[in-house]
């Protein structure tokens, strides 16, 4: 709502009036102009609309009144004898002015506050990182104000402007200092791209992967402990990491990205939780700073703080009601992911046994089939033999019944040299299968069925 607002009314003898309301916020004080029914033309309710409504002024006509009223909650903001026939534009003027008068009253304390600070950066001859994390602080509090709209965005904008004004000056100020900074970081990259060269050479000589890991790690943690500017510290950990990729995949082989679904769900289970906690965390924060507001209501330095505060603690339950519902549904879906890790879990190990169980069944297929092969070789020599002497016998032969008799005689002894064989290969079979059974009973209990 604008600081003008213009409406009709009518005071105790009903008589029409024309109703010019104004805030002054500096003042806290309302300035009502009232004009009465000979007085309110057409032309003056335009200018009061599209001029004076905008903060342009106008010269109001002889003849009508103006009264200051203090602006309060607990009072009305007309008077008693003034009636407006739009009651609910008045009583949001009153609300939203006893704000905007707090608001102002804020504003004018960062804004004191930010000049005494761009008074002593103009003082600086060398750049003070104490002056410039007063100013990150500084500005921390006025964003955190515009979150929650205490402030309005020309307050906040003009805060804005001259806070990068300072911001700049001391940026002019760090240009010298970093300048120094970034020829250390260019010595430091080098020295480590030293150091890493050296390690991929005894990689490429085939020197032990071990010692050149733990080597690794060591310049992992110097990394650490080194300062570097952002692109600097970019190129160093790109190399570095890549040295790692390569010892690790020389030690232990490329692993893949494949990932069964109990590790895609442990991942996602695991990364929730982090999530919960952090949400915990955060209830925990908004809880105790919920305390430390109500502590402090009641020792505020004035009224404006105290209602600052009051504010404030409203805002801070309506985030631990968000976050606590946000974290009843991180919870719901917990125990949804616990429930499907152990079924994956279950479904994992019938695989793994089944796979196993396939194996020793390939295994035993193998034997048998090698075993019967091995007979099978055994039983053609055999049957061989005994075909050419049968074919040298019937050459020999001239009768049919001596024919037919060589030949049954021949044939009996195949079958009987069958029929052996068959025991021979089940034998064999047997012994195999109760090997294999009793090696499957060892391994996994429980699989007799299989």
């Amino acid at each position: 709502m604008k600081n003008r607002i213009v409406l009709w009314g009518s005071n105790e003898n009903d008589q029409k009036l024309l109703l010019a309301l104004e805030l002054l916020e500096k003042e806290n004080k309302v300035m009502i102009h009232s004009f009465s029914e000979q007085l309110a033309t057409e032309e003056l309710y335009n200018q009061l609309m599209n001029q004076w409504r905008n903060n342009e002024e106008i010269a109001f006509p002889e003849g009508g009144e103006s009264i200051a009223r203090e602006l309060s909650v607990s009072d009305d903001l007309l008077p008693v004898n003034i009636k407006v026939e739009r009651s609910d534009v008045i009583n949001r003027a009153k609300t939203e002015w006893h704000f905007a008068v707090l608001s102002a009253k804020m504003y004018e304390m960062y804004k004191s506050e930010l000049d005494g600070i761009k008074d002593k950066v103009d003082q600086l001859t060398a750049y003070d990182k104490n002056i410039w994390n007063e100013m990150k602080t500084f500005w921390a509090k006025v964003q955190t104000q515009v979150r929650e709209k205490n402030l309005y965005r020309e307050q906040a904008n003009t805060l804005r402007k001259i806070t990068d004004g300072v911001f700049d000056s001391l940026k002019e100020l760090r240009k010298t200092l970093d300048a120094e900074f970034e020829k250390l970081s260019r010595e430091a990259v080098n020295t480590f791209f030293e150091k890493l060269d050296n390690i991929q050479g005894k990689v490429d000589k085939g020197l032990g992967l071990k010692p050149i890991f733990e080597e690794l790690k060591q310049v992992q943690n110097e990394f650490r402990d080194t300062k570097f500017t952002k692109d600097d510290r970019k190129k160093v950990w790109s190399r570095l990491d890549q040295a790692f990729k390569v010892v690790k995949e020389k030690r232990f082989g490329d692993s893949g990205t494949n990932q069964n679904a109990t590790s895609r769900l442990q991942r996602r289970y695991d990364g929730l939780m982090s999530a919960i906690a952090k949400m915990q965390k955060s209830i925990e924060r908004d809880q105790s700073d919920k305390k430390f507001q109500d502590r402090r209501i009641d020792k505020s330095d004035g009224q404006l703080e105290t209602q600052i505060r009051q504010a404030k603690v409203k805002m801070i339950n309506e985030r631990i009601i968000s976050k606590e519902a946000k974290l009843a549904d991180m919870m719901s879906t917990k125990a949804e992911l616990e429930k499907r890790l152990e079924q994956e879990k279950k479904r994992e190990k019938k695989r793994e046994e089944k796979k196993k169980i396939e194996e020793v069944k390939e295994e035993l297929k193998s034997k048998v089939k090698s075993d019967i092969e091995a007979k099978q070789d055994q039983l053609s020599a055999e049957e061989k033999e005994k075909l050419e002497k049968a074919a040298s016998e019937m050459a020999e032969s001239k009768q049919q019944g001596g024919i037919v008799e060589a030949i049954t005689a021949v044939a009996t002894d195949l079958v009987e040299d069958v029929v052996d064989t068959v025991k021979a290969v089940s034998e064999v079979v047997t012994d195999k299968i109760e090997d294999v059974v009793e090696a499957v009973k060892e391994e996994m209990p429980g699989a007799e069925e299989e």
